[in-house]
């Protein structure tokens, strides 16, 4: 039994089949991070209660992109895209940035209410 598993982790003097390079280990720890998001939307989901998509999302989605932009460029010498995250976290970026701080209990409120919802004060314009 023990033989079998490890023909089955070392075959032909590589780890689970795959020939490692630096390449390699940059493509699988891209592939890692980009997996990764999924665990921190569900923790954020599950802790709020409702479904959200926090900022780390996206960051991990950046670089996790990147990683394997770099695998597919130099490794692979091939291409994919990762600028629709980057477009993201500007968006995100400017909608944080347009929120109103309540001046009675600085609540964050988002931008277009006129009203905080923490302590109903009339926020400014």
């Amino acid at each position: 039994m023990m033989d079998f598993l490890t023909d089955l982790l070392w075959h032909h003097g590589n780890f689970l089949g795959i020939e490692w390079n630096l390449w390699k280990v940059i493509g699988w720890l891209g592939n890692a991070t980009f997996t990764s998001r999924f665990f921190v939307q569900w923790y954020a989901t599950e802790r709020k209660k409702q479904v959200v998509v926090p900022t780390a999302f996206w960051w991990l989605s950046l670089v996790g992109s990147f990683l394997l932009l770099c695998y597919a460029l130099f490794g692979k010498h091939d291409s994919v895209f990762i600028f629709p995250y980057i477009r993201n976290l500007v968006i995100h970026h400017r909608h944080k940035k347009a929120h109103l701080s309540c001046p009675t209990c600085g609540f964050d409120s988002p931008p277009g209410v006129n009203y905080c919802a923490q302590c109903g004060a009339r926020l400014a314009a």
